[in-house]
C-alpha cells in the first residue's frame, strides 16, 4: 500500500494512502474524541465529536470519514475545535434523558465519559425534547429512546455486520428516532435477539430484558430448590465486570459467588454441552452412515441463528439438528433424571441459566422448550445481570476463594468448555465422532482448522475411511454465501456450525460491554478465547463421551444417544416465521 506524509499538530507522520484522518491521528498517538464512531462497524461522521481543522479546507471536518492526502496539515486542538465539540456535545445532551444514576450504563457510558472529558458543567439549550418511547415487549431486548443519541451504531451492527436489518432510523429531523416503524415492537419483526445492537450502543438506549426480580424472588422462596447453571463463555468474561483484565478466567470465584447468593446447587452448562455432543454427534453419524435425515447437519445450539433460519431459510429447517441447546438440555435433565435420583418434586425445582447471550431469554420462552408441562429453564440472566446480583449482595468478587461445581451435574469435559467460542461445537463433535467411528483413541484432539475469529472457516478431516467436510460460520452476516451453496446442491459439507455472534458466545450480546476505545487496543476475542482453551486444557477429561456423569445418564436413564427417551426430553423442531407483521397498525 502506498503511503503519504501528513502533518498533525506539527508532527510529520507517514500513513497508508487509504487512511482517514482519524486513523492517522491514532497512529501518531494523538487522541481525537469520538462518539458515533465504532471501528469497522460505524464510520459515518454523525456526532461531529471528531472534528479537526485541515489547512486550505473550508470549515471543520469529521476526521473519521475524511481521507488523508499527501502534504495535508491537520490541527486537532484549537480554541475553535474545542468550543465546537463542546457545543455539539451540549446539543446532544439537551435531548438526552440525563438520569444517569438510574441508568444501566452509569459509569460505563461513552457519553458520560466524554462529557467528563470535555468538562461539561451545564446545558444551555434546554427546551423541547423528542417524544420518547420504551419498547419492552421483546423477551430479550429493551429499547429506551429517551437515552438514544442517534449515533446509528446499533443500525450498522444489525445491518452491516449481522445483515439482519431489524432496526432503522425512522421519521426526520428533530423527530428522528431509532426503531422499526409503524409504532411496533422490535419483537414483531425479524429481530433475532442476538444483542449485538446492545454491544454497539454507547449509551443506555439498549439493554437486556431483566429477569433479576424473578430470580431474587425464587431465591427467597423456601419451598423452591433453585439450581443455577453457567455457560462456558461466562467464566471468560464475568471478571471484566469486577476489574479483572479482559479474558481472565474466573470459574472458581464465579461458583463461590453463586453459592453466596443463595443458589441451592451450582452446576455447569458444560455438562449440558457434553450431552449435546453425544446427541448431535450421533445424529451426524446417523445421517452420514444410515441416511437418517438430510445433510448437511446444521447446528442448533444458537437461538439467534435458529430464529434467523426460521425467518430467512425455512427451506433448510430439516437440515437443522433437532437437538436443544446445552442449557435447555441440562434444564430438562435437572427436572427429570436428577429430580428422580434426588427424590425431589420437579415442580419445586426452579432452574436459572447464566448466559453470555440475550437470545437465550427468547429461547427459554419458546413453547417447545418444555417436557411434561415443566419448562426446561425458568429464568435466564446474562453475564452482566449476574455481576449486578453480586454487587447488589455486597460480595467482594475479587477476593473470593475458588469453589467447585456441585456434582454430578458439575462434571464436565474440556469439550464442553470450548463450546464458548466459534468452532467449539465442531471441535467437540470431532473429538467424539472420530473415536466413535474408528473405535480407537485419537491422541490429536485439538483441531486448529476450526479455531480463530475468521467469519468462515472450512475444514476437512479424515476419520477412518470417512472424509468429513464442514464449515464453521461466525456471525449470521456470513451465512448467506454458504447456505446459497447448500440450496443449489453445490455444497460438499456434511456439518455446518453457525453462531449468530461474530466470535461465538464469548462475544455474545449479554457479555460485559467493552468501551470502543478499549476495543481498538485489545483483541477482546483473542483474550476471551484463550481463557476458554485454558479451561479445556486443565480438564481431566477432554472428550464428551468420557464424561462419567454422561455415561451414567445413558446407562440409567437415556439408554443411548438419540433413543426415544432422549428425543422426548432433548430434541425439538422448528417452524417457518414471517419476517414482517401482517398488521402494521398494531401499536406497542
Amino acid at each position: 500500500m502506498e503511503n503519504v506524509k501528513i502533518t498533525i499538530d506539527g508532527k510529520i507522520v507517514e500513513v497508508p494512502k487509504d487512511y482517514t484522518v482519524l486513523k492517522a491521528c491514532k497512529l501518531a498517538g494523538i487522541r481525537v474524541p469520538t462518539l458515533c464512531y465504532l471501528e469497522g462497524v460505524n464510520e459515518i461522521g454523525a456526532c461531529r465529536m471528531c472534528l479537526v481543522e485541515i489547512e486550505k479546507v473550508r470549515g471543520l471536518q469529521a476526521s473519521c470519514v475524511y481521507p488523508v492526502n499527501e502534504g495535508m496539515v491537520v490541527h486537532t486542538n484549537t480554541p475553535e475545535i474545542r468550543q465546537t465539540r463542546k457545543v455539539n456535545l451540549e446539543l446532544i445532551l439537551s435531548n438526552h434523558n440525563r438520569e444517569c444514576t438510574m441508568c444501566m450504563r452509569n459509569e460505563n457510558c461513552e457519553l458520560q465519559t466524554l462529557s467528563k472529558e470535555l468538562n461539561i458543567k451545564e446545558i444551555p439549550y434546554e427546551g423541547e425534547k423528542t417524544a420518547s418511547t420504551i419498547d419492552q415487549v421483546s423477551p430479550s431486548i429493551v429499547r429506551d429512546n429517551s437515552k438514544c443519541i442517534l449515533c446509528r451504531r446499533c443500525i450498522s451492527a444489525c445491518k452491516n455486520i449481522q445483515k439482519v436489518s431489524a432496526i432503522q432510523a425512522t421519521k426526520r429531523g428533530f423527530k428522528t428516532e431509532i426503531g422499526v416503524g409503524f409504532g411496533r415492537s422490535i419483537s414483531d419483526f425479524n429481530c433475532i435477539n442476538c444483542g449485538q445492537c446492545i454491544q454497539a450502543c454507547p449509551v443506555g438506549a439498549l439493554y437486556e430484558k431483566s429477569n433479576l426480580e424473578t430470580v431474587w424472588k425464587a431465591l427467597d422462596d423456601k419451598d423452591k430448590m433453585v439450581i443455577v447453571q453457567t455457560a462456558p463463555a461466562v467464566r471468560a468474561g464475568l471478571g471484566e465486570e469486577f476489574g479483572f483484565p479482559i479474558g481472565t478466567r474466573v470459574t472458581g470465584k464465579m461458583v463461590t459467588a453463586l453459592k453466596l447468593l443463595g443458589f441451592d446447587k451450582v452446576v455447569d452448562t458444560n455438562t449440558g454441552a457434553d450431552l449435546t455432543i453425544m446427541e448431535e454427534g450421533f445424529e451426524l453419524i446417523g445421517r452420514i452412515k444410515e441416511g437418517k435425515g438430510k445433510l448437511p447437519v446444521i447446528t442448533s445450539c444458537c437461538p439467534g441463528w435458529i430464529k434467523e433460519c426460521e425467518h430467512e431459510y425455512p427451506d433448510l429447517l430439516e437440515n437443522l439438528s433437532s437437538c436443544k441447546s446445552p442449557h435447555q438440555m441440562l434444564g430438562a435433565i435437572v427436572k427429570s433424571f436428577y429430580a428422580q435420583k434426588m427424590k425431589i418434586d420437579p415442580t419445586k425445582i426452579f432452574t436459572v441459566s447464566v448466559m453470555p447471550c440475550t437470545a437465550k431469554k427468547y429461547e427459554m420462552e419458546r413453547p417447545e422448550m418444555e417436557h411434561a408441562d415443566l419448562r426446561d429453564v425458568d429464568a435466564v440472566i446474562t453475564s452482566r445481570e449476574l455481576a449486578m446480583m453480586v454487587k447488589e449482595a455486597g460480595i467482594d468478587f475479587m477476593t473470593l476463594e475458588d469453589s467447585k461445581y456441585d456434582d454430578p451435574l458439575g462434571e464436565a469435559t474440556g469439550a464442553g468448555a470450548v463450546f464458548g467460542t466459534t468452532g467449539g461445537v465442531t471441535e467437540a463433535a470431532l473429538r467424539t465422532v472420530a473415536e466413535v467411528l474408528t473405535g480407537q483413541k485419537v491422541d490429536e484432539i485439538e483441531y486448529n482448522q476450526v479455531r480463530g475469529d475468521k467469519g468462515i472457516k472450512e475444514y476437512e478431516v479424515q476419520i477412518g475411511d470417512l472424509k468429513l467436510k464442514g464449515v464453521v460460520i461466525s456471525g449470521v452476516g456470513n451465512v448467506k454465501p454458504i447456505l446459497d451453496k447448500v440450496r443449489k446442491g453445490e455444497s460438499e459439507y456434511q456439518f455446518i456450525e453457525v453462531m449468530a455472534c461474530e466470535g461465538g458466545c464469548i462475544m455474545g450480546g449479554g457479555q460485559p460491554r467493552v468501551h470502543a476505545k478499549t476495543k481498538e487496543k485489545v483483541n477482546v476475542f483473542a483474550q476471551r478465547a484463550r481463557a476458554i482453551y485454558d479451561e479445556d486444557q486443565k480438564m481431566e477429561y477432554r472428550r464428551s463421551h468420557e464424561n462419567p456423569f454422561i455415561k451414567k445418564l445413558y446407562e440409567e436413564f437415556l439408554e443411548k444417544p438419540n433413543s426415544h427417551v432422549a428425543h422426548e426430553l432433548l430434541h425439538t423442531g422448528y417452524k417457518k416465521r414471517d419476517k414482517y407483521p401482517n398488521e402494521c397498525d398494531k401499536k406497542m
